[in-house]
């Protein structure tokens, strides 16, 4: 009897391993000059103190968190800065979830033109929507305002952005319209990875729509749900400040203030740099244990679909 030897060569388990460490090694040097050194460095400048424009660099150890711990700003700035998550998380997932459904589901002929129009605020700059939306929230020549003294006898001049009580609240369309076409876009890859006798099986049982997402859609589609949870929980607690900085510029009075954005005020208005890196290990920090916390709450096994 012929015996055949299906073991590899000896050289072969070798050749493979560089091929594949040939097409991560780019990767991993552009991670770790744009990702990993930042974060090191920024950890680094955290224990001095040093304007960002002089050679001096002052070793003070722990005195800028410290001042971290003091700062009347920075309670409200995570205030804040968790609010939009929290808000962002809900909206987002809510209408991203249903178009996505409903565009899959109703099978309407103008499938691929829905899909075009609701990922288009993705393709706009954020400094487009920020002037955009700064325009639409004008106290006086905003549509908003015009629209609602169609409602009104007298003419409506809410100042939306520059009312302490409105511009937290007057910045979440802006953040939530810019961020749904994405996610319904993935949401959408899944359902349609999902195989159609499912469902088909599900109607000859009687089961309505209603059931059928909960029992079939949502819980084949949890993994790309939960990964987009924490995108945007992600994005939003290092990205927000963009936002911010183009319609309010934290105000009134820090009542729109971020985290992102004061690390810019810090680090890049007021020169104090080591500060400003305090603040984005501060961010790292929160976006880490918020990772972990919903990470473990999403857990298919902790919630019963």
């Amino acid at each position: 009897m012929i015996k055949l030897n299906n073991k590899p060569k000896a050289g072969y388990a070798a050749r493979r391993r560089l091929f594949i460490a040939g097409f991560l090694l780019p990767t991993f040097i552009l991670f770790s000059i744009f990702t990993i050194y930042p974060l090191l460095r920024g950890l680094y400048l955290s224990f001095f103190d040093w304007s960002g424009g002089s050679e001096t660099m002052n070793f003070i150890g722990f005195g800028n968190y410290k001042d971290l711990l003091d700062d009347e700003v920075i309670p409200g700035a995570i205030k804040n800065d968790y609010f939009l998550v929290f808000w962002k998380v809900i909206l987002i997932m809510l209408f991203a979830t249903f178009f996505a459904v409903s565009l899959t589901r109703l099978k309407l002929k103008e499938y691929g033109l829905y899909r075009v129009i609701f990922f288009f605020p993705n393709i706009i700059s954020v400094s487009v929507i920020g002037v955009l939306w700064s325009f639409i929230y004008n106290p006086h020549l905003g549509f908003l305002n015009s629209f609602l003294s169609l409602f009104t006898q007298k003419s409506v001049d809410t100042n939306w952005l520059g009312d302490s009580h409105l511009a937290m609240w007057s910045l979440l369309p802006p953040s939530v319209w810019a961020g749904i076409g994405f996610y319904m876009l993935l949401i959408i890859a899944s359902i349609l990875g999902i195989p159609s006798s499912l469902y088909e099986a599900a109607s000859m049982d009687g089961a309505g729509q209603w059931k059928q997402f909960t029992k079939i859609t949502l819980p084949l589609i949890w993994e790309q749900f939960k990964t987009s949870i924490i995108h945007i929980v992600i994005t939003t607690l290092n990205g927000s400040f963009i936002i911010v900085k183009l319609m309010t510029d934290g105000g009134p009075d820090n009542h729109t203030q971020v985290l992102g954005y004061y690390l810019y005020q810090m680090g890049f208005k007021q020169f104090h740099l080591s500060y400003g890196a305090t603040i984005g290990v501060l961010i790292l920090i929160l976006s880490i244990i918020t990772t972990l916390i919903l990470q473990r709450l999403l857990r298919r096994d902790t919630i019963e679909m």
